[in-house]
């Protein structure tokens, strides 16, 4: 498949710093915009080399990005927050007529989730500029950016700037609604289910929803559960989500009494006709999990199955930290194995905790199999990964190993890892194998890498954790 040889060529060319563009030129690669999709794709959580084949693909003749293609490479920059080569892409596109309304809300989420509140704001007057129109849609999707990232004021404020420049919709007020509750701003919250009473929309059962998660991220659980019986007396019903909220609450409390409470609402919602979802299932058996009831756990998958619910890929990885909590790596695979057959494609955290499930019996072999099982899989590896790995391979003493992990990290744009307090990789670690791979990196010239290591070294040789000062 081309995808999987355009992808070893530039594992293979990047990791060790040689000519990718040149080797990619020999290769006759048959470029299309499906191709360059399904590369980004692979190296999203990468930026570097992402946005190195990016570049090569515009080299080439007759072949030139679409809007698709720009918008990919658009979110791989906006999510590791490059912000001007964001704003260099930006402005390539809009010479180039290939901007939509994709690309503004791309830029609006990358700008909200980095807190970058003016730059979020810019991108509604580069789409006046641009003569895109800005309608409730856009607003909204600019109110909820922020608000997921607990900016709440800054959207009320927005919101006040702009709301008489468009016309908001019950959904406007929902989000608003959302920001307060994240924040657990319960005042501010009613004051915005007020008003949106009194701006003539009456709150759904989604806006209900969004009051009884707020209710209870803000500890006033009883009120929560006033307002769900004011739900199941007045209106609107309560639907799946309703009981999801008030279910997931009381399995994260980890007391088998509120369990019993959370089955009983459990058995009610299906009384009342409504059909449990992945998402239910997988609260409950979260919940028996932390009370390591695993017969419990059994009965709920047990039920699922009877009530024709297929499990989804949070329910796998529920079940499978479930295994590697309980340091039972050979049934977190089987586990594992069943995901895979039954269609239900991994994630990046499947791999990651199969990975450290291994690595944390000290089974190395099989913690490395899972890796590079993971890259052949096309599942691109995240900080996280980096961060297990390197970990790991420290805690078993393997240093060099390590290095190179940590040198292929940094030259693809991820940060270094921010390895615990106690920092207890290096527990056991030579300060001269140390010192020979910080000289090694700089006598390469990686300078980045070996100042993460010079910093790892100064931060233990000051507590005293290694365990010999060389030989």
């Amino acid at each position: 498949m081309e995808v999987h040889r355009v992808c070893k060529v530039i594992d293979e060319t990047f990791a060790v710093d040689r000519n990718m563009e040149a080797v990619l030129n020999e290769c006759g690669v048959n470029l299309s915009h499906d191709l360059v999709l399904s590369v980004l794709e692979r190296y999203k959580l990468a930026r570097k080399p992402a946005f190195r084949f990016f570049c090569w693909a515009s080299t080439i003749p007759g072949f030139d990005h679409d809007p698709q293609t720009f918008n990919a490479m658009l979110g791989i920059l906006g999510q590791s927050r490059q912000f001007e080569t964001v704003q260099s892409l930006l402005n390539e596109m809009r010479d180039k007529g290939m901007l939509n309304i994709e690309s503004f809300t791309i830029c609006i989420r990358a700008f909200a989730a980095a807190k970058e509140r003016r730059k979020a704001v810019g991108i509604i007057d580069l789409m006046k500029k641009c003569s895109f129109k800005v309608d409730a849609e856009i607003i909204n999707c600019l109110l909820h950016s922020l608000c997921r990232e607990k900016l709440g004021k800054e959207a009320l404020l927005l919101f006040r700037k702009l709301e008489h420049k468009f016309t908001p919709d019950s959904r406007t007020y929902t989000i608003l609604l959302s920001g307060w509750c994240r924040v657990r701003n319960l005042m501010e919250a009613g004051r915005i289910w007020n008003e949106m009473i009194d701006a003539g929309f009456h709150p759904d059962v989604i806006a209900h929803n969004t009051m009884i998660e707020g209710l209870i991220r803000g500890r006033k659980r009883s009120d929560a559960i006033k307002l769900f019986h004011v739900m199941k007396s007045k209106g609107p019903s309560p639907d799946v989500k309703t009981y999801t909220a008030i279910i997931s609450d009381l399995c994260k409390r980890r007391d088998r009494r509120l369990m019993n409470e959370a089955v009983d609402y459990f058995n009610e919602m299906k009384s009342c006709g409504l059909k449990p979802d992945a998402a239910i299932y997988t609260r409950l058996l979260q919940g028996f999990g932390y009370l390591d009831e695993l017969d419990a756990v059994y009965d709920v998958l047990a039920d699922m199955d009877e009530n024709g619910c297929i499990p989804d890929g949070h329910t796998y990885n529920a079940l499978i930290k479930m295994m590697v909590n309980r340091r039972m790596p050979d049934d977190a695979v089987k586990i594992y194995e069943r995901m895979i057959g039954s269609g239900v494609e991994p994630s990046i955290h499947t791999y990651n905790m199969i990975m450290k499930s291994y690595f944390v019996v000290k089974d190395y072999e099989t913690g490395m199999r899972t890796w590079e099982e993971m890259k052949l899989k096309g599942c691109c590896a995240d900080e996280n990964s980096y961060t297990v790995l390197i970990g790991s391979l420290l805690r078993l003493g393997k240093w060099s190993e390590a290095c190179r992990y940590l040198e292929e990290m940094i030259e693809k744009g991820m940060r270094a890892p921010q390895f615990g307090r106690k920092m207890e990789e290096f527990r056991g670690a030579e300060i001269d194998t140390l010192q020979i791979l910080i000289e090694k990196m700089k006598y390469k010239g990686n300078t980045e890498v070996a100042d993460v290591l010079s910093r790892w070294l100064d931060h233990n040789s000051s507590k005293g954790m290694f365990s010999a000062f060389g030989k």
